[in-house]
C-alpha cells in the first residue's frame, strides 16, 4: 500500500524599486521562501549565476535536502538492524553542468558519511546499510544523476585504531 503526502511552499519575488548596488542584479534574483509555521528562507541565485553570495541558492538547498535525507534514512535502517550510531558527519560535494544556452543539470553528488557507532563488530554492517539507506531515500530517488557514498565508519575503541 502506498500513501501520498503533500508538501507546501510558498515564493514570494518582488521587483525591486530601484537599481541595485552598483548596477549589479543581485537583488533581483533575491527572494524568501515561505512554509507554514517555520521561518523564511531567504534565497537567491547561486554566487556564479549572479546572486547574492550570502544567501542560500536552489543548489545550496537540492544538496542540503539529499544529505540530510541520506542521514535520516540512514539512522532508520541502523535502527533497524540494532546498529548504535553515536554521530554522523558529512561534507557532500555536488557538480553542476552548465552549457552555452544556460541550461543546465546536476550529473553526480557524492557523500562522504562518517560514522561513529557503539560497537566494533558491527563496522561493516554499518559501512552495507548505507546502500539500503540510498534506496529509501525519498531525495535520492527523485534525482535524475547519480548519488555515489563513501562512506567511513569507526567504533568506540582505542586512540591508536584509525577509520576504516
Amino acid at each position: 500500500m502506498s500513501y501520498k503526502h503533500t508538501f507546501k511552499a510558498s515564493l514570494i519575488w518582488n521587483h525591486p524599486e530601484q537599481p541595485s548596488f552598483q548596477g549589479s542584479k543581485i537583488n533581483n534574483k533575491s527572494h524568501h521562501i515561505a512554509i507554514e509555521g517555520k521561518a523564511d528562507l531567504h534565497v537567491s541565485a547561486a554566487k556564479a549565476f549572479k546572486g547574492d553570495p550570502t544567501l542560500y541558492n536552489p543548489e545550496d538547498l537540492l544538496l542540503s535536502s539529499l544529505i540530510s535525507c541520506h542521514m535520516m534514512s540512514y539512522l532508520y535502517v541502523c535502527s533497524q538492524n540494532g546498529v548504535q550510531v553515536l554521530s554522523y558527519t558529512d561534507n557532500a560535494v555536488a557538480t553542476l553542468k552548465t552549457e552555452i544556452d544556460g541550461s543546465g543539470r546536476f550529473t553526480e553528488v557524492t557523500l562522504y558519511p562518517e560514522v561513529l557507532i557503539a560497537d566494533t563488530s558491527q563496522i561493516e554492517l554499518a559501512l552495507s546499510l548505507h546502500t539500503q539507506a540510498n534506496k529509501l531515500c525519498f531525495i535520492a530517488n527523485s534525482c535524475n544523476f547519480t548519488v555515489l557514498h563513501y562512506p567511513k565508519c569507526q567504533a568506540i575503541k582505542s586512540e591508536n585504531e584509525s577509520f576504516k
